[in-house]
């Protein structure tokens, strides 16, 4: 009986999450540039994820079995007891989005026109004021009688109104132009905003094929490991010199670098890749430290102070 007791400690799923470390890994087999370099020499960009999934009974009361273990309540990393398929689907549309603006971020740091066009639709919140109205894909080219270039232009649409307000949007579905109406809800922010429970990216056309392939990983935290890797195999110099570095940040279209989440696991996920230097964004680089263990702890607020701090190495 106790045998069979200590086995459901140890396996049976508690209703808190556990987020474990991922050792990063290289960029540059998963990026894929029109005209890219061959770079086989030390050092490279990499990426470093979080392993999230439900922690057993043991793991929920000693978390500590796994360094650099947190265990977190299924009502924080869930408020919205969505199903982990839909959460997936999210993640995924995060990772693509943050590739995109990698991309463009990177081509324009290295002289390349690129101009978004719209906002597209890349998913939807089941429940959410725009599930029935809007769709994955739509393009939203307009708001409340504004025109709608970019991200920042649906911000400042969105910042004028109130939860519960409705907006009226014009979108372009399927090659035809739609006007459509679409509630809105407050937020989990404090003070609350006017959300429509929809995840966008901007529209872009890129002058240069650039693929990315990171499978089931999700979120948009890799952004800067992704641009930097890309001006690494199309830029004139090798921007490592040599080291590993490992990065981390959500990077916006123009080029800032935004705070993430994990930054523990994320930490021990460098120092297990053997990283010469981890880049994190500012508001993450105090917490990233108290993990460091010796690992230099380079903090960023955009992409060209990454560049920097690469050239001083």
């Amino acid at each position: 009986m106790l045998a069979i007791a200590a086995a459901v400690f140890a396996f049976y799923p508690s209703d808190h999450y556990i987020f474990l470390p991922d050792p990063a890994r290289s960029v540059e087999p998963l990026v894929h540039v029109e005209g890219e370099h061959e770079d086989e020499g030390p050092g490279g960009i990499y990426m470093v994820d979080v392993i999230v999934r439900k922690a057993s009974l043991l793991e929920r009361y000693f978390p500590r079995i796994h360094e650099g273990a947190t265990v977190i309540p299924a009502g924080v990393y869930n408020p919205q007891n969505l199903p982990e398929r839909i959460q997936r689907q999210q993640g995924l549309a995060e990772m693509s989005s943050s590739q995109r603006i990698a991309a463009a971020v990177a081509l324009r740091e290295l002289g390349y026109k690129v101009t978004p066009d719209g906002v597209v639709v890349s998913a939807i919140d089941v429940g959410s004021p725009a599930d029935g109205v809007l769709e994955p894909d739509d393009v939203i080219v307009g708001a409340n009688g504004k025109d709608v270039g970019d991200p920042e232009d649906l911000s400042a649409v969105m910042a004028d109104l109130k939860p519960g307000e409705k907006v009226t949007l014009q979108i372009e579905r399927a090659g035809s132009e739609q006007t459509v109406e679409v509630g809105t809800k407050a937020s989990e922010d404090n003070p609350p905003r006017a959300i429509m429970g929809i995840l966008i990216e901007p529209k872009l056309d890129l002058p240069v094929d650039i693929t990315i392939d990171t499978g089931q990983i999700g979120g948009p935290s890799a952004g800067l490991a992704f641009a930097l890797d890309i001006m690494d195999e199309l830029g004139p110099t090798d921007i490592d010199h040599g080291e590993r570095v490992v990065a981390t940040g959500e990077l916006a279209l123009d080029g800032t670098v935004h705070e993430i989440g994990g930054i523990e696991q994320k930490t021990v996920g460098a120092r297990d890749a053997g990283a010469d230097v981890f880049l994190v964004p500012d508001a993450n680089a105090e917490a990233a430290r108290k993990y460091a263990d010796g690992l230099r702890i380079v903090p960023v607020s955009d992409l060209d102070e990454a560049l920097h701090a690469l050239a001083t190495l």
